[in-house]
């Protein structure tokens, strides 16, 4: 029982950080923009949320944990925002190819954060020794009393603020781009920007908002991965393919972040199953570790078969959009 437990907390706390990842990139599909920039994103959200806290530790003989969190999360917020601004500046005005921007903003993210990781190590005095206990610390703190709780607890309540934020990011995309008219607007301009333009919908905003926001929330995944699962510290390439692993999560949540949500905790199981099956060699465990591949694809082919509306990409995803072609 305890072995089955562990499992499941460690799923999810795997899958907490795809979930941030593919939340953000639900997002800005949403709006026909697809960023492959995602994992990159991701080390720009885990640097930048570090940096804030580690400076601010720096500056203080009696740091705030609660004060320490908030710059660290603004931090990281925004500097993965400005990576997808950055992006969108590239594909929405001046019409780069989407594919090509995207993959150069992971290339530049993941360069910027390992590249500011070693200097912090060098800051700390040597390589693998950053550390941010407070806020680290504060990241990881429990719910009281309910993680008490025998089982319910273990599995429920065990974990730090930013699971549960995840969790309410995704319910709170289902309701805007089902339930709001700025959320119609977006999947409208996802669908057919022409007619959407044509009737009154500012698709360039749109795209730009749907593209920064949704950067934005990717690069909390880097900063869940930094602070909630390695308690505030950095190790160079330490994401793996987790970022990738966000965007075949939108594939097979079929671009609902509700599916997101168990779809998550279902990537985290597969990405950590070789753990638990003894007697695994090398070669074994990279076949398991692509489970999560194989899954996406299989749901790719199913959805493609069945061809339902509500379960394709939107129709736009990865054109770029020329009003004067209307």
């Amino acid at each position: 029982m305890s072995v089955i437990i562990t499992f499941i907390q460690k799923a999810i706390v795997q899958g907490i950080c795809m979930l941030f990842g593919a939340d953000g990139e639900i997002l800005t599909e949403k709006s026909g923009n697809l960023n492959l920039g995602v994992p990159g994103m991701m080390y720009m959200g885990g640097i930048g949320g570090l940096m804030a806290a580690f400076f601010y530790e720096k500056s203080t003989d009696h740091p705030n944990a609660f004060a320490g969190m908030v710059l660290s999360f603004l931090a990281a917020f925004f500097l993965a925002a400005l990576g997808a601004l950055i992006y969108s500046v590239l594909t929405i005005t001046l019409r780069a190819n989407q594919n090509v921007a995207g993959l150069a903003l992971t290339t530049f993210g993941t360069g910027l954060g390992n590249f500011f990781g070693g200097s912090l190590s060098a800051l700390s005095g040597g390589a693998g020794q950053i550390s941010v206990k407070v806020v680290g610390s504060a990241y990881q703190a429990k719910i009281p009393v309910l993680s008490e709780i025998p089982v319910i607890g273990d599995i429920f309540f065990s974990y730090g603020f930013l699971t549960y934020f995840a969790i309410i990011i995704s319910l709170a995309m289902a309701f805007f781009l089902k339930r709001t008219r700025w959320g119609l607007n977006l999947n409208a301009v996802g669908e057919d920007p022409a007619t959407a333009d044509a009737a009154g919908i500012n698709v360039t905003l749109y795209k730009y908002l749907a593209t920064v926001i949704g950067g934005g929330i990717a690069g909390l995944g880097g900063l869940y991965f930094v602070m909630e699962y390695t308690g505030g510290t950095w190790s160079n390439n330490g994401f793996g393919d987790r970022g990738w692993l966000a965007v075949a999560l939108v594939i097979f949540a079929l671009w609902n972040p509700i599916n997101a949500i168990w779809g998550s905790i279902l990537f985290g199981g597969l990405y950590i199953i070789y753990l638990y099956i003894p007697g695994l060699g090398r070669s074994a465990q990279e076949i398991f570790k692509m489970l999560p591949y194989l899954v996406t694809i299989v749901v790719l082919i199913i959805t493609s078969l069945r061809k339902k509306r509500e379960h394709q990409p939107p129709q736009s995803l990865g054109l770029a959009y020329f009003r004067e072609e209307r």
